[in-house]
């Protein structure tokens, strides 16, 4: 017999799963795939990335960084989501640069790239919606991730979805 606790965390994790799903077929720019999708459910791991998120906000006097880590204390499920920064050799100048290869060389971030990672992580949190599980995308979280290096080299930005299934969601009305 399964009882509330475990079915619930047995669940966030199915709908992280299922996220990592959407995120991957999501839309990209040119078709090109620079989406990577960590999951992290267990509570080592998760006390690690609670950790860094810490030790980010005293390092760089980000308040917001630590009310996040906060927040994430009794998720069973969050879903990190990364890009890869691989310009799409469209020569747009979005990013800065007035072509690619310009921004190749000074190791900068396509444009693209960063829409890739917002459609990707909103078709990720719709599927969690769908489902009603409580979430929120967090930056903070995507940051520590990229500092912990869980993801390969070539990811540069990466956002985090924790998720919840509780009465009320922990993730909003912080202080």
């Amino acid at each position: 017999m399964k009882k509330s606790d475990e079915l619930e965390k047995n669940a966030a994790i199915r709908i992280a799963e299922l996220m990592a799903c959407c995120a991957r077929t999501s839309p990209k720019t040119r078709g090109i795939d620079n989406i990577e999708a960590v999951l992290i459910d267990s509570p080592t791991e998760r006390d690690k990335l609670i950790c860094k998120m810490k030790e980010i906000s005293k390092t760089e006097s980000r308040p917001s960084f630590e009310r996040d880590a906060n927040s994430i204390g009794s998720s069973p499920a969050i879903l990190i989501i990364g890009v890869k920064a691989n310009p799409a050799g469209l020569n747009c100048g979005f990013c800065g640069f007035p072509t690619c290869e310009e921004l190749r060389k000074n190791k900068g971030i396509c444009s693209f790239n960063s829409v890739d990672l917002g459609i990707a992580a909103t078709s990720a949190i719709e599927t969690a919606s769908r489902l009603h599980a409580d979430n929120r995308i967090m930056y903070s979280i995507g940051r520590a991730a990229l500092d912990l290096r869980l993801f390969t080299s070539e990811v540069k930005q990466a956002l985090g979805i924790p998720l919840s299934i509780t009465g009320k969601n922990p993730f909003f009305d912080r202080k």
